[in-house]
């Protein structure tokens, strides 16, 4: 980040729930929430050992971890399960990030579609995110407090591919989730974003390209962005978030911010 962007603590005091948070992009965001003062990020995952190594790493006086699979509504909500918990032990919630996603190890185009891989990737990418939002913006509403709500959606969400069609499809529902969370958590004071990265060398994206490692990623992420000179990092997507998460974007609501180097741009 600028260093002048660093010099202020953008979440002082603030507690944040991040939801895949084991690792990647997550893992990035709970590092740089920390950086700028949030009094308490919340990581939660089923990847346990990496959830506790995070938490650790970056302090437990200010992070902890949670199990958590966002599929199962009563893990996201009820007590001592991860939001009513991190109310229950702070006060209060006033930032959920909802990242936790899946990608399907087939390739899943149109015509061998297995429905059974796609129940799973919407109960995590659809049904999952749709819970986080629910009851994050619950008990913000219960609190008063005025929150925000990132989701990530995709690059996929806006258009179709050659493949991962499910995928496609749970992203596209992300943005009409953000859509309407927006218009109704509006008069609460609640923002709800969504946030586009597009190729970034996350684990899950490499195990979807055949099982690469990172730098084989990167250089392919690279290629595809207009946007040369620059290696699209899991960094460049946390600083998106916590913009969105931050008041430096308090009257930005109802928006999907592309991340993307460009890549939409030059597919239109």
């Amino acid at each position: 980040m600028a260093e002048s962007s660093m010099q202020r603590n953008k979440l002082e005091g603030r507690v944040a729930i991040i939801t895949g948070g084991a690792s990647s992009i997550s893992e990035a965001t709970a590092r740089l929430f920390a950086d700028h003062g949030a009094r308490m990020i919340v990581v939660a995952d089923i990847q346990d050992d990496l959830g506790q190594e995070v938490a650790i790493s970056i302090g437990t006086d200010k992070c902890i971890y949670m199990h958590c699979d966002v599929s199962n509504e009563d893990q996201v909500k009820v007590y001592q399960s991860l939001v009513d918990s991190t109310v229950q032990t702070y006060g209060q919630l006033d930032i959920m990030f909802s990242n936790a996603g899946i990608v399907s190890a087939s390739s899943q185009t149109v015509v061998d579609l297995d429905f059974t891989t796609l129940d799973r990737v919407f109960a995590v990418n659809v049904r999952g995110m749709a819970a986080c939002v629910k009851h994050a913006a619950r008990v913000m509403i219960e609190k008063g407090v005025r929150g925000s709500i990132v989701c990530t959606a995709s690059v996929n969400g806006s258009r179709g591919g050659p493949r991962l069609t499910d995928y496609s499809m749970s992203k596209h529902a992300v943005i009409g989730l953000v859509k309407s969370a927006s218009t109704q958590l509006g008069v609460h004071g609640i923002r709800v974003n969504s946030v586009f990265p597009s190729a970034v060398a996350t684990s899950t994206l490499c195990r979807s390209f055949g099982g690469i490692d990172a730098e084989q990623a990167e250089k392919i992420c690279e290629r595809l962005a207009s946007l040369k000179g620059i290696v699209p990092k899991v960094n460049h997507v946390a600083d998106t978030v916590l913009f969105l998460a931050s008041g430096d974007s308090a009257f930005v609501s109802g928006h999907d911010l592309v991340e993307d180097g460009g890549l939409l741009s030059k597919m239109v």
